[in-house]
């Protein structure tokens, strides 16, 4: 006879439904670890079964030590299981076991570990990207919204907050470039001959270049980030703030679900 006590022990080990860890004691005839096998070999089965299924949601964890920052992407079928507590504790605990022993050793248990969680929720999870970030590469700044969008920031000088509200910045306002230096002269052209368009041909030709350079200005300003007011303070530009703090943009790098 197999114990209310050893089901509910069971249970709370692997955090699968109490149904499926009773079947599994009574399978193994109340031999633990073989009830562990049988529920391991049980989630391989269902997880295999939906495999197929589309994963177009997920959650975006960040876990960091004072070396490194670990980013994991781990993706799901839909926006109410990004949310459900044991997917999010899979992301960390991967992100963990990649701080700790590489990401080559997280992507080793991933399957093991996803299998499991497949079985408790019932949908198909993939593990999408394992990023690892050495902070001795410059001030590193993590932004994630609502773990599904963010993005990374490295500045040479400045420190970590300023890396952090440069890619909050960033995520928020998504420019296309970075500096006015990084725009293809091709691009700048077609912006210009579009905004000649505009310009009011009756003014005089000087007035019309000034009206002109004004409104290409005010298109790229929008575009560029260094142009752009800065999301916290609309008094000061991010290419300001940055040269206020000594810093420099040195990479920035989109995440994303």
């Amino acid at each position: 006879m197999i114990s209310a006590e050893e089901v509910k022990s069971l249970r709370e080990e692997t955090g699968i439904s109490i149904m499926e860890c009773k079947k599994a004691l009574e399978a193994s005839g109340g031999d633990r670890e073989k009830a562990l096998l049988i529920l391991k070999k049980r989630s391989t089965e269902v997880a295999a079964k939906k495999t197929d299924r589309e994963v177009k949601d997920g959650f975006i964890t960040v876990e960091e030590t004072a070396e490194k920052i670990t980013i994991v992407t781990l993706q799901c079928e839909t926006d109410f299981v990004s949310k459900n507590a044991d997917f999010q504790a899979l992301g960390k605990k991967l992100a963990t076991i990649a701080l700790q022993d590489g990401a080559e050793k997280a992507n080793e248990v991933s399957k093991e570990e996803i299998d499991f969680v497949v079985q408790k929720i019932g949908e198909n999870i993939k593990l999408g990207k394992i990023e690892i970030l050495e902070k001795s590469s410059g001030n590193i700044g993590v932004y994630i919204h609502d773990g599904k969008k963010g993005t990374i920031a490295i500045l040479d000088g400045g420190d970590v907050n300023l890396s952090k509200d440069i890619a909050m910045h960033i995520t928020a306002m998504r420019p296309e470039f970075t500096t006015l230096d990084e725009i293809p002269a091709e691009t700048k052209e077609a912006v210009t001959a579009l905004m000649k368009e505009e310009v009011d041909s009756s003014k005089p030709a000087d007035i019309q270049e000034k009206m002109l350079i004004g409104k290409v200005a005010g298109y790229f300003k929008e575009k560029v980030l260094t142009e752009q007011s800065f999301i916290k303070d609309q008094n000061i530009t991010v290419g300001k703030l940055l040269e206020s703090k000594n810093a420099k943009i040195k990479s920035t790098q989109s995440v994303s679900i």
